[in-house]
């Protein structure tokens, strides 16, 4: 099995493991999946478990940083069903927070080696769906004649000073992770 089918056959594993565990969801028809990843993954999932159950599926995108608060903020009275994709500390330390169920899919061995690793160390409260590379970009028009950055090394020239952007580490996941990969 390719990684992409892996991805969505253990993502709907995931799924319906977790509507089926929990009673609520159940009882309303409805499951709420809180997506932390591309729209367009969980829109899929979603519609392949709608087809395939008939139970709706509420989503909502939020970045992996502000569904970690929501679930904090949520902890005594969870909304939410599904928590799917992100980057992983968020979903780590959610896990050690307590605010995830364990679960250990029968798929799990079918995983890359750093995916059940993930699942390990968090006590089956997580696992890894997916792998991304970080990188930067620049707009050719705006730099002019200026030299143009090739590597991570080359964002600390001095010509660079002041031109760079990111999103806020405090609530994206992939801002945080770029700040830990290169420390």
């Amino acid at each position: 099995m390719n990684s992409v089918n892996l991805g969505k056959s253990f993502a709907f594993g995931v799924v319906a493991a977790t509507l089926f565990g929990h009673a609520s969801a159940q009882a309303e028809g409805t499951v709420v999946v809180y997506c932390g990843v591309n729209e367009e993954w969980c829109r899929a999932a979603a519609n392949a478990f709608q087809a395939k159950t008939g139970i709706h599926v509420d989503m909502t995108r939020q970045s992996a940083g502000e569904i970690y608060a929501r679930l904090r903020a949520e902890k005594d009275n969870p909304r939410g069903d599904i928590r799917y994709g992100g980057t992983g500390d968020p979903h780590l330390q959610a896990a050690a927070d307590g605010l995830t169920e364990p679960y250990e899919s029968p798929a799990t061995a079918e995983l890359r080696d750093w995916a059940q690793s993930q699942a390990k160390r968090s006590g089956n409260r997580t696992v890894g769906l997916y792998l991304g590379a970080l990188g930067f970009g620049y707009n050719d028009k705006e730099l002019g004649d200026k030299a143009k950055p090739a590597c991570w090394a080359d964002l600390l020239k001095p010509e660079f000073e002041g031109e760079i952007q990111m999103a806020d580490p405090n609530s994206s996941g992939t801002a945080w992770t770029m700040l830990a990969t290169t420390v």
